[in-house]
């Protein structure tokens, strides 16, 4: 979502680069930000991180001490000696005889590089957990701008190795998927490509990820679905992505980056795991990127950089998906290759609907119900995807 990207390249050169990453004529790189710019932007980041979210995670955590676990809570925690942040969270389903290996999610959380932790994705993964039988592991990253790209790449690398060479954890190595969300979905397709672990990954799967830095915002803005018939938090004429993309562009890429490296844009990456499931939401700026990712990672017909996502109305009930029949909402296909590869765009939602943080932002009641019902009918398609497909060999 670089903003420069918006005054280095227009819509036409972004289709091209779509086509042809890399040549010198589409080549876009992060620029520096001028001076008042980078100035604003690390005040607003020092104040997220330092005064606003870190004594909420002080006073979280001095509230788990003193108080029993809760439902959501995972089964223990842990940290490697190569580790530089936050413990990673491990959850069992309940009932499990020790010993016997497990199907195995590993999970990053979103956040623009900048916020979040491995705890916010505390309910999402128990309720995997226990409703669908895995072993789900919450990975910790470095955040921007200490860590920038592509330092948080290279630690969550660091960081699976360490956990699949651990043999005090029922991971069944044959059956190994990593999920991630938004920033968090970029860094784990980022690692998927790795030669070291690719191979080791029966899947990755991709919930609103960020994969294409070369086309600008304003361009991207165009692409989403808006649904004033919704009311409520959803009929704003508004992405709320836009109003913090500079502050996680300048945390996370720095000057001079090619955006289209493939661990950047992982939308020019070749190489994946066999099996690729993308999620998006039809009321979010990054929804068309992931589309034609998911298209072009199952070889079938990429759509257009300026087309809208999704359909005009609304077509769904409350915690209702789209019929499979209808391909702009969801399809699953075996690949030439042999890969397994599925897309769904989850309608009338906006990004990050499945997050508890949100609640915060949303402030819309029907809003936060819908989601929380569509939330778990994705965890039950993304386990029967695995399940019958990547898991299965």
């Amino acid at each position: 979502m670089s903003s420069a990207a918006g005054a280095a390249v227009s819509a036409t050169s972004a289709a091209s680069a779509l086509t042809t990453p890399g040549t010198d004529s589409t080549t876009v790189c992060a620029p520096a930000l001028p001076l008042l710019t980078r100035v604003k932007c690390g005040i607003i980041a020092f104040t997220l991180q330092n005064l606003v979210l870190a004594p909420a995670h002080h006073l979280s955590a001095l509230h788990c001490r003193l108080t029993p676990p809760t439902p959501t809570h995972p089964t223990l925690t842990k940290s490697y000696p190569s580790q530089r942040s936050p413990p990673i969270r491990i959850f069992l389903p309940p009932n499990h005889p020790p010993g016997t290996p497990l199907p195995t999610l590993l999970t990053t959380h979103g956040g623009g590089f900048l916020l979040g932790r491995p705890s916010d994705n505390d309910a999402w993964n128990r309720s995997f957990s226990t409703t669908h039988s895995h072993l789900v592991i919450a990975l910790s990253y470095p955040l921007a701008p200490s860590a920038p790209f592509p330092l948080p790449i290279t630690a969550l690398e660091t960081l699976i190795t360490s956990i699949l060479a651990d043999s005090s954890l029922p991971i069944d190595l044959s059956r190994v998927a990593l999920l991630g969300w938004s920033a968090g979905a970029n860094l784990a397709l980022a690692v998927s490509q790795s030669d070291t672990l690719r191979p080791k990954l029966a899947a990755v799967v991709a919930l609103y990820p960020i994969v294409d830095y070369v086309p600008p915002p304003e361009l991207k803005l165009r692409t989403r679905r808006w649904k004033p018939a919704l009311g409520g938090f959803r009929a704003k004429k508004a992405d709320f992505l836009m109003s913090l993309k500079d502050v996680f562009n300048w945390a996370y890429v720095p000057a001079g980056t090619r955006c289209d490296d493939a661990r950047l844009s992982p939308i020019y990456g070749k190489e994946f795991p066999r099996g690729v499931f993308v999620v998006g939401c039809e009321l979010d700026m990054l929804a068309n990127e992931a589309w034609r990712f998911a298209c072009k990672v199952a070889g079938r017909k990429v759509p257009g950089v300026e087309e809208a996502v999704g359909c005009e109305g609304v077509v769904c009930g409350r915690g209702e998906l789209m019929p499979g029949d209808d391909e702009r909402f969801a399809w699953e296909t075996r690949g030439r290759d042999g890969g397994w590869y599925g897309w769904l765009l989850v309608p009338d939602v906006v990004h990050g609907f499945d997050q508890e943080g949100m609640r915060a932002v949303v402030r819309d009641g029907e809003c936060m119900a819908d989601a929380e019902e569509k939330a778990e009918r994705v965890r039950a398609v993304v386990a029967r995807w695995l399940g019958e497909g990547p898991f299965r060999g």
